[in-house]
């Protein structure tokens, strides 16, 4: 169900949302709880400083998605969409430039 999410949840914001906030964004994952009752989406954006204004925008727009999921999806209750800035690619970067900087460091 979370692949299903984030594959609706990703044509629905690219299609839909119509919020130049959210712009360029793009739903990298979806866990939804134990319960179904809440499902954190990460989204990546190409620009990090417009996050919080993309976050803001999505949040507007978390009950019109889900009333497009449920109509797509045809469930009777699709959980509350709580978004969240996917920072992995970030975190890597950051691991790989410490290596690189203590692999230089051995080497004097």
């Amino acid at each position: 169900m979370n692949d299903l999410l984030r594959m609706e949840l990703s044509e629905l914001i690219r299609r839909k949302v119509k919020d130049p906030r959210v712009g360029s964004v793009s739903v990298t994952e979806v866990s939804t709880t134990p319960d179904f009752s809440q499902a954190h989406v990460k989204i990546a954006l190409l620009d990090e400083t417009k996050a919080a204004a993309a976050l803001e925008g999505l949040g507007r727009a978390a009950g019109f998605l889900r009333g497009e999921l449920t109509r797509r999806l045809k469930v009777k209750r699709v959980p509350e969409l709580l978004f969240e800035v996917d920072r992995t690619a970030q975190e890597a970067s950051r691991m790989d430039e410490l290596w690189n900087q203590l692999e230089r460091e051995e080497r004097s």
